[in-house]
């Protein structure tokens, strides 16, 4: 076990609330509580039963500070396996910061960011995936993305990992116990059965690495610029799929001049879409920058939505603006509907288009479902398996995925089995790194300094 100092932080939001809370860990959080918290019921803290809420006040030099709950845990079946208290305060931003000084002026310290997650690692209750999960459940945009960091949290990635892990360490174990005693540890065909495996093996984490992408975009959303001429309909499109009047609508072209994001969730995926000025040559030099800015904004997308105007079909300056877009997903939107229908072929054979009308919501609900299967496409149903979203575990597990490809290579080639098992302790450390049981300290400072202070 884990033991260090005891420390202190507010673990909610300080702002004006109903309530707020602080946060006390560590071997003297019970004596650094009991100085300060005196129960209404007369009752003495040692009496007090871990897992119960007393009704008290916290006194200091004398002085009553606020009248307060306070939620009692014993060791080790806490969030960091030490003793915790927790002081429910009035939401005063004054009051709170007047209750942890005294706690912070009792014998605890501060806290560091995410040093309540850093000791329930350190102390085994969870691994690092786990602890990287709990800020995703925290910052999750979308219920997909909940539901993913949930998976996570639960352990499903830890049990993977662990899985394989174990399996990769039985058979490096059998080579160095034959290295080491080979009359009565053979290696005769044991490659011929460690090859399929491996194949196995490979085939589970690429599958893995190959959810990547699309976790990424569960985590983070999906940049979606909203490009086009002047005056087919793009602040109109930004207004009918956010169901608010967002962007300035008029008649003139080059109305908008600038960028205008927002984000929208569609069924579980967040849009972070941009509305941007309209795609021309022009002599105006503010309306130059906006289309600059557009241009900028279409080079960083995902994904892109191409407004045609319908009464004027698609121009020259439609297939030229197009074919800028060649290295990105567009789907082509035929807008105006209402008025007319622009028929022909989509311009550069361009695969996925759709006919709206933003002025009276015709077809929007069906540019969002195609939006969703081009992303999605069934992703993180019930019974799906993990998808990964984090930027270190994907590059591990492409670490690992390189050493067991080595070791297949290996076997194919006839090498013998002690290189074999040099690449295979590589796999093992490098899957290790995802869950924590390899690790250094310096990595975890780095991950643990981005989670909120009282966490």
């Amino acid at each position: 076990m884990y033991t260090g100092d005891t420390i202190a932080a507010i673990a909610t939001a300080l702002s004006p609330a109903g309530i707020n809370v602080i946060r006390i860990s560590g071997e003297n959080a019970f004596s650094v509580t009991a100085s300060l918290f005196r129960s209404a019921r007369g009752k003495d803290f040692s009496k007090i039963r871990s897992g119960s809420v007393s009704y008290g006040f916290i006194e200091f030099e004398g002085e009553v500070l606020d009248e307060v709950l306070m939620l009692k845990m014993a060791a080790p079946h806490t969030y960091t396996c030490e003793d915790v208290t927790e002081i429910h305060t009035h939401g005063g931003i004054l009051v709170t910061k007047r209750v942890l000084e005294a706690i912070l002026l009792s014998g605890a310290r501060l806290a560091e960011s995410g040093e309540f997650t850093k000791r329930a690692f350190l102390n085994g209750r969870i691994d690092l995936s786990q602890a990287e999960a709990v800020m995703d459940v925290i910052g999750s945009g979308s219920d997909l993305a909940r539901r993913n960091s949930m998976k996570q949290l639960r352990g499903d990635l830890r049990e993977m990992i662990g899985r394989i892990r174990e399996s990769i360490i039985l058979e490096t174990a059998h080579i160095e116990a034959a290295l080491d005693d080979p009359e009565h540890i053979s290696l005769d065909g044991f490659t011929e059965t460690l090859l399929p495996k491996v194949n196995g093996l490979l085939e589970e984490l690429k599958s893995l690495l190959a959810s990547f992408d699309t976790g990424k975009i569960i985590k983070d959303g999906l940049n979606v610029v909203i490009a086009g001429r002047p005056n087919a309909g793009k602040s109109s499109l930004l207004n009918a799929l956010l169901k608010e009047e967002r962007a300035i609508v008029t008649s003139v072209a080059g109305t908008t001049r600038d960028t205008i994001s927002e984000s929208l969730d569609i069924g579980g995926l967040v849009l972070n879409l941009t509305d941007t000025a309209g795609i021309r040559q022009s002599g105006d030099l503010v309306e130059s920058i906006g289309i600059d800015r557009a241009l900028k904004a279409a080079a960083e997308a995902q994904l892109i939505l191409y407004l045609i105007d319908s009464p004027l079909g698609v121009t020259d300056e439609d297939k030229d603006n197009l074919k800028s877009f060649s290295d990105k997903k567009v789907i082509l939107i035929y807008n105006k509907d209402d008025l007319v229908k622009c028929t022909g072929d989509a311009p550069l054979g361009i695969e996925h288009s759709v006919r709206i009308s933003a002025l009276t919501g015709d077809g929007i609900e069906e540019l969002k479902e195609l939006i969703k299967s081009m992303f999605l496409a069934g992703t993180l149903t019930a019974g799906h398996d993990m998808i990964l979203t984090n930027v270190r575990h994907a590059g591990h597990i492409r670490e690992a995925v390189d050493s067991l490809t080595l070791v297949k290579s290996g076997i194919e080639s006839g090498v013998d089995e002690d290189l074999l098992s040099i690449d295979l302790m590589d796999a093992y450390k490098a899957l290790g790194m995802v869950t924590g049981e390899e690790y250094r300290d310096d990595l975890a400072d780095k991950i643990f300094s981005t989670f909120c202070m009282g966490k």
